[in-house]
C-alpha cells in the first residue's frame, strides 16, 4: 500500500467514524477516535455483512457505507456494554 492508499484508508475511516457518531447519538471521539472507530467498523462489517448475505458495491462510496454500517454496529455494542 502506497502513501495514497494509506491516506484514502484513513479518510474513509474518519468519514465512517464521523457518520457513525452522528447516527448513534452521544458518541464523539475526535478525529483520531473517529478514524479508529471507522477502521474497526470496516472490519466488523467485513465479518458480519457477508454472513447475512449483504453485499455493498465497490469504490470509495461503497467503502464508506460499508465502514459506517460496521462503525454503527460497533458503537451500538459499546453503548450496550457501557449501560450494562
Amino acid at each position: 500500500m502506497g502513501i495514497e492508499g494509506l491516506i484514502i484508508f484513513l479518510l474513509i475511516g474518519a468519514i465512517a467514524g464521523w457518520l457513525a457518531g452522528l447516527i448513534v447519538k452521544g458518541f464523539g471521539f475526535g478525529l483520531l477516535g473517529n478514524i479508529v472507530v471507522g477502521i474497526v467498523g470496516a472490519f466488523v462489517a467485513g465479518f458480519i455483512l457477508p454472513r447475512v448475505g449483504i453485499s455493498i458495491g465497490g469504490g470509495i462510496l461503497g467503502a464508506i457505507i460499508h465502514a459506517t454500517i460496521g462503525a454503527v454496529i460497533l458503537l451500538f455494542l459499546i453503548g450496550l456494554v457501557r449501560r450494562g
